[in-house]
């Protein structure tokens, strides 16, 4: 009988975007990206300088080159980056997937308190829900009540 052993990719990538280049022709100018991201050119250079953007590939002038692996990883930025993380953790977390498969602890530990966080944010919106939906059926009911009293 024959063994077969799965490895385990972590992908950062979402369900295939249809707006992408295939893989091989992906090059993306960096006002692409920023098309693509609607972050400005400012911030993608930030972000490579801080360490939180792995190294871009450069043309023979150059220019940056973005691949649609370095799209899938700027969506897991932004994804992170509504979750509340801090800057300093986003960087943190890249050094780490960076350093290599020994460093899935550390990972998963801070991803787990990230959603702790987003969890209890969470809860803390839908409390404030409740109470926004509370005072919107007080006044539509009072609106209605005024709007019956009045003489015609």
């Amino acid at each position: 009988m024959t063994e077969t052993t799965t490895t385990r990719t972590d992908t950062c990538a979402g369900p295939p975007r249809p707006d992408r280049r295939p893989d091989g022709q992906d090059s993306y100018t960096i006002s692409e990206v920023a098309a693509f991201t609607g972050l400005t050119a400012h911030t993608l250079r930030w972000y490579e300088r801080i360490g939180l953007m792995p190294h871009i590939d450069r043309s023979h002038t150059g220019q940056r080159r973005y691949s649609n692996r370095d799209l899938d990883w700027l969506d897991l930025v932004g994804k992170l980056r509504l979750t509340g993380m801090p800057v300093a953790d986003m960087v943190r977390y890249a050094e780490m997937v960076r350093a290599g498969d020994h460093t899935y602890g550390e990972r998963y530990a801070l991803l787990e308190t990230t959603r702790r966080d987003v969890l209890a944010r969470i809860a803390e919106l839908q409390d404030t829900l409740a109470v926004l939906d509370r005072k919107i059926a007080f006044y539509g009911d009072a609106g209605h009540a005024l709007a019956s009293e009045r003489p015609r």
